[in-house]
């Protein structure tokens, strides 16, 4: 069995139906895979599709339906804050919200399924 984290970026492909999308759509229908979404991209996806205007139910309810959801509690948040701290040393640019994404990964030992170059250099990542 393979756990998943899903990205933002995996997500948006999903929704656009695009190539890489179907590269996700195939992780999350296989029934040997466990689906995983950050609360936090939660929120990330809804406010992309809200501002191209598209219908954010439909997006929030498919990612409900098919992932797993994850918060995060008061301890993960100085997880995050301390992994977050470390990138930027070396990541200019990376976001508050991978940090997020990348450290749910390592605390239930998954792979984060994604296209954002950020991420291209760490061990958990499946670049789609």
């Amino acid at each position: 069995m393979t756990k998943f984290v899903i990205d933002a970026y995996a997500w948006i492909e999903y929704f656009e139906g695009s190539s890489a999308g179907e590269i996700v759509k195939e992780k999350i229908i296989n029934p040997s895979n466990e689906i995983y979404t950050s609360t936090v991209t939660i929120a990330e996806v809804i406010s992309k599709i809200k501002r191209v205007n598209r219908d954010f139910e439909i997006a929030y309810k498919a990612i409900i339906t098919l992932s797993k959801p994850i918060s995060v509690d008061d301890e993960a948040a100085k997880e995050v804050g301390l992994l977050y701290a470390e990138i930027k040393k070396k990541i200019l640019d990376f976001g508050l919200a991978d940090a997020f994404v990348l450290n749910l990964a390592r605390s239930i030992k998954a792979k984060v399924l994604t296209g954002d170059s950020h991420f291209k250099n760490f061990p958990e990542t499946v670049m789609i």
